[in-house]
C-alpha cells in the first residue's frame, strides 16, 4: 500500500487483529480509503480460552452511575471489534482522526459490491508469517459468538452461497477461455486480410 488507490479492499481472513489494525490506522491517517471484509475470520494470537477471559474482563468495565448512558459501549460483532481496535490507534477525537475513521468500512462476510472487486492481503499482518508454527490462535468470529454476537450462522450461510456462485462463475470463465483459445487456433484468415491486420500491428 505504498501508492494511493481509489479504495483498497482487504480480505481479513488469516490476519492478526492488532497488527492489521495498526497498519490500517496508519494508512487511514495518510488519506487512503480502506474496506475490510470477512472480519469474522480475523485471528488473535493465544488460545481461545485466554482471549475469552480477557474479553469478559473488558465487558465488566462499566460506568457506575448510568451504564446505559455513560458507556463504555462494548461491541460484540467482529467488524465492530476491529473498528474499535483501529479507533484506539488514532486520535479519533480530533478533526483529522474523525475524518480518517470516515475512510474505513468494515464488514462480516463479503457483501456486494465487494464480492466482485479485487481483494488484497497485508503480509506484515498475516498469521502464518508472524506467528511461529504450532502456536495457538483463535478467530474473532468464534469469540464474538461466545460473547453475544447472534449472526454467525447467517454470515456462514451467506458465505456458502457466495462461494458457490463464485465457483460457478469460475467454471464458466474457464470454458469461455478454452473456447476462445480453440477459436483462435482454428481460425482461417485470408492472406490480404492478414496483411492488412499485420500493418496495424495485429
Amino acid at each position: 500500500m505504498s501508492t494511493f488507490e481509489q479504495v483498497v479492499v482487504i480480505d481479513g481472513k488469516g490476519h492478526l487483529l492488532g497488527r492489521l489494525a495498526s497498519i490500517v490506522a496508519k494508512q487511514l491517517l495518510s488519506g487512503q480509503k480502506i474496506v475490510i471484509v470477512r472480519c469474522e475470520a480475523l485471528n488473535i494470537s493465544g488460545e481461545f480460552f485466554r482471549a475469552k477471559l480477557k474479553y469478559h474482563a473488558h465487558l465488566r468495565k462499566i460506568t457506575r452511575y448510568n451504564p446505559t448512558r455513560g458507556g463504555p459501549f462494548h461491541f460484540r460483532a467482529p467488524s465492530r471489534i476491529f473498528y474499535k481496535a483501529v479507533r484506539g490507534m488514532m486520535p479519533h477525537k480530533t478533526a483529522r482522526g474523525a475524518a480518517a475513521l470516515e475512510r474505513l468500512k468494515v464488514f462480516e462476510g463479503v457483501p456486494p459490491p465487494y464480492d466482485k472487486t479485487k481483494k488484497v492481503v497485508v503480509p506484515q499482518a498475516l498469521r502464518v508469517l508472524r506467528l511461529q508454527p504450532g502456536r495457538k490462535f483463535c478467530t474473532v468470529g468464534r469469540l464474538s459468538h461466545e460473547v453475544g454476537w447472534k449472526y454467525q450462522d447467517v454470515v456462514a450461510r451467506l458465505e456458502e452461497r457466495r462461494k458457490a456462485k463464485g465457483a460457478a462463475y469460475y467454471e464458466r470463465k474457464k470454458i469461455a477461455a478454452r473456447q476462445l483459445a480453440d477459436a483462435k487456433k482454428n481460425a482461417s484468415v485470408k492472406e490480404d486480410t492478414a496483411k492488412a491486420l499485420a500493418s496495424y500491428g495485429y
